[in-house]
């Protein structure tokens, strides 16, 4: 029987945290038709390409900040490290509302990608810190405010945006809105018994890599790179192809893309609390193929309102991908989980940036329609990445009773 999931203050903080990322994330996709037109590059003349090309350069800083996050941490601290970033993620976003010309923007999100590489290197190994008894219930619940902001995010700004307000207000108050949860971390607690001891650099290293010497995280790592495409590439293209496929306006695409975000909100809760850790696999593998099915309709489909609910469907079904396998990983591969999890959302956040670009190219090439044809083929190759784990699982932490061991809290993975 599963245990009564019970929530703290930097539980709070950290499904704040995940919100203020999802606005941050998505305030630029939801305003990239009128943003593009403003800086010269619009999207129905050529523009696509640059349009995509602004995730992939949020993605490498982002790439960059996880990799050195592990150390950052080891020093100072998950809690600390977190806060520090969550303000740069907002001063980078607030600095984009500012910008002139598009490499200024691109810059800006560079800035902010830094610290949105922190965020998901840490957020998640974070929460798996603060429950080691099954982890995966509060990594989907925490995700879960993901698609609080991103639904907040594409409601709000299609409903301004279709009134007149200016996209430069709507990004400089998404990042405003990203400095309250850094201020959770970063204030004192008194209740708060933290850990002094630093890592030494060369432990992390040592962590490291005897995680990537396991064949099984190059699985994971694969499926990981795939999720981030797959979500990504929905939640970054879905305004403008209803917008420019449909003849939609603003508001209609805000609610479009919050319909995928409410179904990922609703797989993400549902798994939460009603899915056990030694189930996730199951779920996986069945999402997958589920995703796989619907996402090959999109380019098919004529009706707005059909695309509405089949985006629901699709979000319920990719909504727990990211934390479930990570969360799996975590507890079937030997290792540190802490380091395994940066080294997971080191495959993801890419994935996220070089589909969202070849969505782009493509969309530019042969239409933004079938470049949609994307999407099913990340989720089929999560399925047949994960349904491979599943029959020949060989590194899990099993006792001799059968069951799942519980993660230890110990070292640096321990360490707030």
């Amino acid at each position: 029987m599963s245990r009564k999931m019970v929530f703290g203050r930097y539980d709070v903080a950290a499904c704040m945290t995940f919100m203020s990322y999802a606005l941050c994330s998505l305030i630029i996709p939801m305003c990239l038709v009128p943003l593009a037109a403003s800086l010269g590059f619009p999207l129905d003349d050529g523009g696509m390409s640059l349009g995509g090309a602004l995730q992939m350069g949020r993605s490498v800083p982002m790439v960059l900040a996880m990799v050195l996050c592990g150390f950052a941490a080891g020093r100072w601290g998950k809690r600390r490290t977190m806060g520090v970033s969550i303000l740069f993620m907002a001063v980078g976003i607030m600095a984009a509302s500012f910008a002139p010309v598009y490499g200024l923007l691109f810059a800006a999100l560079v800035v902010a990608g830094l610290g949105e590489g922190v965020v998901e290197g840490l957020a998640t190994p974070f929460i798996q810190g603060l429950h080691p008894k099954e982890p995966g219930r509060y990594l989907n619940v925490t995700h879960a405010f993901w698609s609080v902001g991103v639904i907040v995010a594409v409601l709000a700004a299609g409903f301004l945006l279709y009134y007149g307000v200016s996209w430069r207000i709507l990004v400089f108050c998404a990042g405003l809105v990203s400095v309250i949860p850094s201020l959770i971390f970063l204030l004192p607690d008194r209740n708060l018994v933290e850990h002094e001891e630093q890592i030494h650099w060369r432990d992390i290293v040592d962590k490291s890599r005897a995680i990537v010497r396991l064949p099984r995280f190059w699985l994971f790592f694969a499926a990981m790179f795939f999720v981030g495409g797959g979500e990504f590439c929905l939640t970054f293209w879905c305004a403008s192809f209803i917008q420019l496929e449909y003849g939609g306006n603003a508001w209609v695409a805000g609610a479009g893309t919050a319909c995928f975000a409410a179904g990922m909100f609703v797989g993400r809760m549902g798994s939460g609390f009603l899915v056990h850790q030694r189930t996730l696999k199951k779920l996986i593998v069945i999402l997958a193929l589920g995703s796989t099915v619907v996402s090959l309709t999109f380019p098919l489909l004529q009706s707005l309102w059909v695309l509405f609910g089949l985006l629901f469907l699709a979000g319920v079904g990719a909504g727990p991908f990211w934390p479930s396998i990570q969360s799996d990983g975590a507890v079937r591969i030997k290792g540190d989980y802490t380091m395994m999890m940066i080294l997971f959302s080191c495959a993801g956040v890419p994935g996220s940036g070089f589909f969202a670009t070849l969505m782009g190219v493509v969309g530019d090439w042969a239409g933004l329609r079938a470049s949609f044809y994307l999407v099913p083929m990340c989720f089929f190759i999560v399925f047949i990445l994960m349904t491979y784990d599943m029959l020949s699982r060989r590194d899990e932490r099993i006792s001799d009773s059968g069951r799942l061991q519980p993660i230890e809290s110990t070292g640096w993975s321990a360490r707030l």
